[in-house]
């Protein structure tokens, strides 16, 4: 009995930290997403690759729907120079805005050319990148009843960019984790999973080779697992992370890791469930929240064919309408999208169809 008043009381605290906190993702924050006259305005940078094609399905599923919110577009590139005045005016943007809806934007692979999806992240504070890789009905997959939550963070790591030549032929990089940054994505993880009712968190990492780095990384989230005695959690490395996600992926419910793991482990879930075309995600920080598909492919191959796949995109925009709390609007369109995957009448050739991004879109209108 004792037990279990201490349980409760646990949880209660752990909910009021919650409330208090909101993770910056409801829109009664102090400093919230932006609605004058009942519209929403919200910053959208369509990116590389397939990124203007699927930026207008979303905005013709939006119009469809009458859903109250008004985009402010910059057509940025990934070669686009950090100076340039687009680029500033695109986080000014977001700045004012606080809401982002985003394609993936190209990053060059030569020296002196920064990433500006990372140079965003770290610029605006966004450390937690969420996707979430679950089957939909009518698409085929390699498993059944897969359904885990990625939980990336996203300014530190691998990514921060910090690599030199020390002597010609050797250069070194470096890895960043700081205790600070890992305490605040992890519990992140935990909360994410005691709000939506997800029983596990898993840690992921490579403390047994990176004793110093990962090793902080897998103790500062043991440590704070501990203030959550209602969700379970365990550890796995990296490694044998990818192995058990192509063999049993009904394992993992949420999973929790440092930059360069999450990039890698969500490629690994989209190519489970059916491809990238299908993985929405979301980046959120205390005031920011930039939503875009959550496995970062450009699809330059398939530019300019009318042939993508715009779902990913869209159930990243359906994750933005129930950040700004348009509930309503949020599940007409997610269940739009769901009746039109399920249908073989109609998909986009990753699905194994003919049909045109255009004839998709106009599919999910009509199951509107």
């Amino acid at each position: 009995m004792f037990r279990s008043l201490t349980r409760q009381s646990a949880i209660k605290q752990v909910a009021a930290r919650l409330s208090a906190r909101s993770m910056s993702t409801v829109v009664e924050d102090s400093v919230g997403p932006k609605c004058y006259g009942g519209t929403y305005t919200v910053t959208l940078i369509p990116g590389d690759g397939i990124g203007q094609e699927t930026a207008a399905s979303v905005k013709a599923v939006f119009d469809a729907a009458k859903v109250p919110v008004q985009f402010e577009q910059f057509d940025l590139s990934g070669f686009t120079p950090e100076n340039d005045k687009l680029m500033q005016e695109a986080l000014a943007s977001l700045r004012r805005n606080k809401v982002g809806l985003k394609g993936i934007l190209y990053t060059p692979i030569r020296q002196g050319h920064s990433s500006f999806n990372v140079a965003m992240r770290k610029e605006l504070d966004i450390y937690a990148a969420v996707a979430h890789c679950k089957n939909m009905a009518g698409v085929e997959a390699r498993h059944k009843n897969v359904d885990f939550v990625i939980i990336r963070e996203n300014t530190e790591g691998e990514y921060s960019g910090l690599e030199h030549q020390s002597f010609p032929g050797v250069v070194e990089s470096l890895k960043i984790i700081t205790r600070p940054k890992t305490e605040r994505i992890a519990r992140y993880a935990f909360d994410y999973a005691l709000r939506h009712g997800r029983k596990r968190v898993t840690i992921v990492h490579k403390a047994n080779i990176m004793k110093l780095a990962d090793g902080l990384f897998l103790n500062t989230c043991r440590a704070v697992a501990k203030e959550y005695p209602s969700i379970q959690y365990n550890d796995m490395i990296v490694d044998n992370t990818a192995m058990q996600l192509v063999s049993k992926p009904q394992q993992f419910d949420v999973m929790v890791m440092p930059n360069l793991y999450g990039s890698i482990v969500s490629n690994i879930g989209a190519g489970l469930i059916g491809g990238p075309g299908i993985v929405p995600g979301a980046n959120y920080g205390r005031e920011f929240a930039i939503f875009e598909p959550g496995s970062r492919h450009v699809a330059k191959d398939i530019q300019g064919r009318n042939t993508a796949n715009p779902s990913s995109l869209i159930l990243s925009s359906v994750m933005m309408l129930r950040h700004l709390q348009l509930t309503e609007h949020a599940d007409l369109i997610e269940n739009a999208v769901n009746k039109t995957l399920s249908s073989d009448s109609v998909k986009t050739p990753d699905l194994g169809g003919s049909n045109s991004t255009t004839n998709f879109t106009k599919a999910i209108i009509r199951n509107l």
